[in-house]
């Protein structure tokens, strides 16, 4: 082996080291949860999971003395995007303190979460004056709105067909 061919190993076996150091570009998929409890409010508790993938995001909105239970929830895939784009951004929640550490009013306990296989990250916080996490915040509570204006919507078509046309005013002014 030549002086020369023997530098051009030592220096590509360097930078495969070097490269598997690095962290990945991409996070491993995982789950992004969304949970808010409200105490003495209507809903008390919701909670909304979008896992990275093909999979179904599901929801669940409820006073907190209900029985728990998890419904599908449909998300679009622009939406999805979005969502993971606003996850990306806040650095999956690693290390992050989104809280204003002030004495305001008690906006109901927020909790951003992303889960993967080997790892979890969350932050706590009542309220932010975080952009991306606003954004992200307004998402999941639109969602959440959404959600329970069609349980108000079918529930009225089943029970109460009088009161079909003022759900479908609040589900048009929401």
């Amino acid at each position: 082996m030549s002086f020369s061919r023997l530098h051009i190993l030592l220096l590509a076996l360097l930078l495969c080291g070097f490269a598997s150091a690095l962290p990945s570009a991409a996070p491993s998929p995982g789950t992004f949860t969304y949970r808010r409890i409200f105490k003495s409010s209507t809903p008390e508790f919701i909670e909304i999971k979008i896992p990275d993938g093909a999979e179904a995001a599901t929801y669940e909105i409820r006073q907190l003395d209900e029985d728990p239970g998890a419904s599908p929830l449909p998300i679009s895939s622009p939406l999805r995007a979005k969502i993971f784009e606003l996850v990306s951004q806040l650095g999956y929640f690693q290390g992050l303190d989104l809280d204003v550490h002030r004495k305001i009013a008690n906006l109901g306990e927020k909790t951003f979460r992303w889960q993967t296989a080997s790892k979890t990250s969350e932050v706590v916080f009542n309220y932010t004056l975080n952009m991306q996490a606003t954004q992200l915040v307004q998402i999941c509570e639109g969602l959440a709105r959404q959600q329970e204006l069609m349980e108000l919507l079918q529930r009225r078509i089943k029970y109460d067909r009088l009161g079909v046309n003022d759900a479908l005013l609040q589900f048009e002014t929401d």
